[in-house]
């Protein structure tokens, strides 16, 4: 059988991949850490041979009626690249029905896109008889995303430290402990990733530099010991988010009302709009949320507030049929 003609067998075969959100850069550590958050986006993929590449896409909750469903989704890249680089060039005759039930929030640094890039490498995967290894999927997704954090949060789950290089990318993950929260301060703002990017200098002062080294290295190693206090120190950044304020300028405001409620660290989530605080107390999630609400009136900035644990579990295949 040609190489491009397998999938014609699995005409009407469907996956179901679920996949976490993510919050990148915690702070300090910018473009290397993440953490995946139990926000979901539940994915259903339907095969259907002999439809020329067209693709039939649904979707209930955030998203609906702004997601294209064509070659430039998110998901459908995920999955061409997957089945492709697994086993070879797609047949043109395939195309795809997509059903997708999302409670990401796009636009919002929750890592929507990196989400349904690493679904659609899963769901490939899963079709190609699971021939790629982990490592093999997070350098697609992250070819995909050109950065790692996120992928990587979505794909292992957990907190992930990670970096990209010639070599490929390197991600180690560890379980976050089981009472920690995030406080999510959720703005009816959309920021785009690569707006946010065009704020950053291209030079930044070595004080700055030697700073978030130290709250990254403290940091990954105090929360791998179960060190919940550690995040105050690096949740406080001086690479990314002073600069960004400058196009978001509620940002410090909403960061310092959470610090002064009480929470063990607060930082802009990813490139923003949302504001991430931890917590590990009903009395400290309280706190936060009622400094978050009050700010947000102060500053004209509408919005919902949302609590969600960590999620140690990565993407997963829930359903083949």
């Amino acid at each position: 059988m040609a190489p491009t003609d397998w999938l014609a067998e699995l005409d009407g075969t469907r996956i179901t991949v679920e996949v976490p959100a993510s919050s990148a850069n915690l702070g300090a550590g910018y473009d290397c850490l993440g953490l995946a958050l139990a926000l979901t986006n539940r994915i259903e993929l339907e095969v259907l041979a002999g439809r020329h590449g067209a693709i039939e896409l649904t979707v209930d909750g955030e998203g609906r009626g702004d997601l294209a469903g064509d070659h430039d989704n998110r998901f459908v890249c995920g999955l061409e690249a997957a089945l492709r680089a697994a086993r070879g060039d797609l047949s043109p005759t395939i195309g795809w029905r997509i059903s997708m039930h999302n409670q990401i929030p796009l636009s919002r640094g929750l890592g929507s896109s990196a989400a349904a890039t690493v679904a659609g490498v899963v769901a490939g995967n899963a079709l190609a008889g699971d021939a790629l290894t982990i490592p093999e999927q997070l350098r697609l997704a992250t070819d995909i995303e050109h950065h790692p954090d996120n992928a990587a949060a979505v794909l292992l789950g957990g907190f992930v430290v990670c970096a990209g290089g010639p070599g490929g990318v390197e991600a180690i993950r560890f379980d976050a402990p089981r009472d920690l929260r995030a406080v999510l301060f959720i703005p009816d703002l959309r920021l785009s990733t690569n707006a946010m990017r065009e704020t950053l200098p291209a030079e930044i002062p070595m004080d700055d530099a030697v700073a978030n080294l130290a709250a990254v290295a403290i940091g990954v190693a105090g929360l791998a010991t179960g060190r919940f206090d550690i995040l105050s120190r690096l949740t406080v950044d001086r690479l990314h988010e002073p600069y960004r304020a400058a196009a978001y300028p509620q940002l410090p405001r909403l960061v310092d009302a959470a610090r002064r409620a009480g929470a063990l660290g607060a930082c802009l989530s990813g490139a923003g709009s949302t504001i991430l605080a931890f917590a590990d107390s009903m009395a400290g999630i309280t706190r936060i949320e009622a400094a978050f609400v009050a700010t947000a009136a102060d500053t004209d900035l509408p919005g919902r507030v949302t609590v969600v644990e960590p999620r140690n579990t990565g993407a997963r295949v829930v359903a083949r049929a």
